[in-house]
């Protein structure tokens, strides 16, 4: 009996220490859900604060480092985005002889504070860009808008509707360009056939073509009699006086 009790013992002892282990996870997983719940709350309100300045030109030669480096004087910048150009205009650039390098469209540029985005967007607007004379956008002017209540959510939502769009546009176009291909290839292979149809053909008619045999009978010469006339049309003769009486 002393054996069981001390069992019992150990098989409770382990249970309860089972238990406590589990109560242990399951305290530590509820803690790491408050600190990821408290840190989305942080960013939510750090991202209330935030405010987005849009530039619907940009000028040529600019690349977001420069753009960054340029507002940075007015402000801590959080995020960037700037448009690339279409690249056939790309390509129509390059051809005539334009700048070779990538330029963009149009950008969004997100400060840490919306107030200093404001400021920002009021004071730029129209105004020179100026920097170095020799920058090649010395004398482009800003076009710069404060975006109200426009979060860098928004944005990020609007291009990957803008890329799903595009990629769609751009499986359509795939699809008609096989589509044109497979019937092509599709009559391409009907030629074939009936060109080597009409060579079979062509090659039958000449096994088929034969010289004309022109093939001569021997004849054998009318029957004459003693005085030289025609045994023939004498027999004739004797015939029609038969018939009709007359006496040769």
């Amino acid at each position: 009996m002393a054996t069981e009790e001390e069992e019992l013992a150990v098989a409770r002892a382990n249970s309860e220490g089972e238990d406590d282990k589990s109560l242990k996870e399951a305290v530590e997983k509820d803690k790491r859900k408050e600190k990821r719940k408290k840190r989305l709350l942080k960013e939510a309100e750090k991202a209330d604060r935030r405010g987005v300045c849009y530039l619907s030109r940009v000028p040529p030669h600019m690349d977001p480092l420069k753009l960054r480096q340029i507002l940075s004087q007015y402000g801590e910048i959080q995020r960037l985005y700037l448009t690339p150009e279409d690249p056939a205009a790309q390509v129509r650039r390059k051809k005539s002889g334009g700048f070779r390098g990538q330029e963009f469209s149009e950008g969004w540029v997100e400060f840490t504070d919306k107030k200093i985005a404001k400021r920002v967007a009021r004071m730029l607007n129209g105004e020179q860009i100026g920097g170095r004379k020799r920058s090649s956008f010395y004398y482009d002017l800003w076009n710069i808008k404060y975006l109200s209540k426009f979060k860098w959510d928004d944005l990020t939502e609007e291009i990957a509707y803008k890329n799903a769009i595009r990629e769609q546009k751009l499986a359509l176009e795939l699809s008609a360009a096989k589509r044109e291909r497979d019937f092509y290839l599709s009559k391409v292979d009907q030629s074939k056939a009936l060109s080597k149809i009409e060579e079979r053909l062509k090659k039958k008619q000449k096994v088929d073509v034969r010289p004309k045999v022109m093939r001569q009978f021997p004849q054998k010469k009318p029957v004459v009699n003693e005085t030289g006339e025609n045994k023939k049309a004498q027999l004739s003769s004797d015939i029609l006086a038969g018939v009709f009486g007359g006496s040769s």
